[in-house]
């Protein structure tokens, strides 16, 4: 099993930045992709940005250039620099961690809102 705990959404105004991070714990041997996906009432949950354990990064063509992903295999965190937001990044945002065997970990999920 794997548990992952995300910390560092809230609210912020268009233009501004978060930071989200996630921390995994348990069999986190097994995880090779991490990543972040979010999700807004209604809507199937989005791919936002994933990165391998070597380091190679995916972004959803609507954060390339405004968010950057990142990971620390040694402290096994994985975090999210969102900067230039804008109401549309507005979604509640899941961490995501996933086996070799495709396997699929969900953390609990962090609240974004972006509004004046």
């Amino acid at each position: 099993q794997v548990q992952l705990v995300e910390s560092g959404g809230g609210l912020a105004q268009p233009g501004g930045s978060l930071r989200l991070s996630c921390a995994a714990s348990g069999n986190i041997v097994s995880i090779n992709n991490m990543g972040w996906y979010r999700q807004t009432p209604g809507k199937q949950r989005e791919l936002v940005a994933t990165i391998t354990r070597g380091g190679t990064t995916n972004y959803a063509d609507s954060v390339k250039g405004r968010f950057t992903i990142s990971r620390d295999n040694a402290k096994n965190t994985v975090d999210l620099q969102m900067n230039s937001l804008n109401p549309e990044d507005t979604a509640v945002y899941y961490c995501n961690g996933k086996t070799v065997l495709n396997q699929n970990y969900w953390g609990q999920g962090t609240q974004v809102t972006v509004s004046s």
